[in-house]
């Protein structure tokens, strides 16, 4: 895996696990998703190689403390200097399957990838968990819709936008996906 690749890794996976969820609906639906992520960045200031532990300052002055697992490939190419970069992204989608499209159930995936040997540390993991329910209730007066999961509880929520219970009938099914990623990746320090 290329440094390129993995420095937008953790929205990429976002977008490849909900692409594949996108893909295996057979009727048209109807959903929505929320997306966020946040990224932090910090500059090694001290390193014990054999210890792995590794002292990082970040943009505010403080400093953390941290032990790099022996999982962690390619520790001997940081030097005092260089940049840490964590990208956190995670998403929350539901989608509407149609009565009689699938079973109620939970479905995960996981992906990821790391640096190669002999170039700085860098790697990515993401996760995606959808929840399959079953909706056996709607007021439309409050809105809310209450649904029933595969093990067999059951949850009443209030609907932000009405207008999408528009087609929504008691049967049908909603996939309830939560996504999450994370990309690490190191850069040499900055000419002076």
């Amino acid at each position: 895996m290329k440094r390129s690749d993995i420095a937008s890794m953790a929205v990429g996976l976002i977008t490849v696990l909900f692409t594949a969820t996108t893909a295996r609906a057979q009727q048209p639906t109807a959903g929505e998703a929320v997306i966020s992520s946040t990224s932090v960045t910090a500059t090694v200031t001290k390193i014990d190689y054999t210890t792995r532990a590794v002292t990082l300052k970040t943009q505010d002055g403080k400093e953390y403390n941290i032990v790099a697992d022996s999982a962690v490939r390619n520790l001997a190419q940081v030097k005092p200097g260089d940049v840490v970069t964590a990208t956190y992204a995670e998403a929350l989608a539901y989608e509407l399957v149609k009565k009689g499209a699938k079973a109620p159930g939970v479905e995960q995936v996981t992906g990821g990838g790391r640096a190669e040997p002999g170039t700085k540390p860098a790697g990515a993991i993401g996760q995606q968990t959808t929840v399959t329910v079953t909706i056996t209730a709607i007021d439309r007066s409050v809105p809310s819709v209450t649904f029933t999961g595969p093990k067999g509880n059951s949850r009443t929520i209030k609907v932000r936008h009405p207008e999408k219970l528009e087609g929504v009938n008691v049967g049908d099914m909603v996939d309830i996906t939560y996504t999450e990623a994370l990309a690490i990746t190191v850069d040499p320090a900055p000419k002076q």
